[in-house]
C-alpha cells in the first residue's frame, strides 16, 4: 500500500430507534449479542476504534441522537474492513434480526466519511455527516456502502471547497 493510502481512514455511524425499552425482554436477544459482536468487531481486520461509554462496554447507553436511539461509531482503516466484518462475520446475525429489536428507519440511518489516520470522530461530527447525508444525498463528504467516494475523492472535495488565499 502506498503511503498516500494509509492518509485516510474510514469512519460509520450508524444509529438504530428500538422498537422496545432497553431493558425489555423482547431486547435481550440483541444485548446478549453485543459482547461477542464487539468482541469480533475489536479483533477484526482492519478495526481501528469504536466509541464505548466511559465505564463501559459498548456506546448502547449514550442517547445522542434522542431516546430511544442508539449509536455505533467506528473507524476502520479501510471499506473493505468495514464490509467484511458487517457482511461477512458473525455481524451479519444481527443485521438480519435487527428487524426484530428496530424500528425501519425512513432517512438514511448509517453515514461513511472518510478521516485523517489518527483522528477519532465526535459523536456530533458523525451525527453531522448522517444530516448532511439525508439532506444533500450522498457525497465525497458523507456516503453509505452503495454510493461509496474514495479518500482522494474526498481530499480532492474538501481541497476544492477551500476559496482560493
Amino acid at each position: 500500500m502506498t503511503a498516500s493510502a494509509h492518509a485516510a481512514h474510514l469512519a460509520q455511524l450508524n444509529i438504530a430507534t428500538l422498537l422496545h425499552p432497553f431493558d425489555d425482554p423482547r431486547v435481550a436477544p440483541f444485548i446478549e449479542m453485543l459482547d461477542p459482536v464487539n468482541t469480533a468487531a475489536d479483533g477484526a481486520p482492519g478495526f481501528v476504534w469504536r466509541l464505548v461509554e466511559e465505564g463501559a462496554a459498548d456506546a448502547t447507553g449514550l442517547r445522542p441522537a434522542g431516546e430511544g436511539v442508539i449509536v455505533n461509531l467506528s473507524v476502520w482503516e479501510n471499506q473493505d474492513a468495514l464490509w467484511d466484518f458487517a457482511y461477512r462475520s458473525g455481524h451479519l446475525e444481527v443485521m438480519r434480526r435487527r428487524r426484530d429489536w428496530f424500528q425501519r428507519h425512513v432517512e438514511a440511518h448509517m453515514v461513511l466519511w472518510w478521516v485523517p489516520v489518527g483522528h477519532l470522530p465526535t459523536v456530533g461530527e458523525a451525527l453531522e455527516r448522517l444530516a448532511d447525508l439525508q439532506a444533500h444525498g450522498p457525497s465525497p463528504r458523507a456516503f453509505t456502502f452503495a454510493s461509496s467516494y474514495s479518500a482522494a475523492e474526498a481530499a480532492e472535495h474538501v481541497q476544492a471547497a477551500v476559496p482560493p488565499a
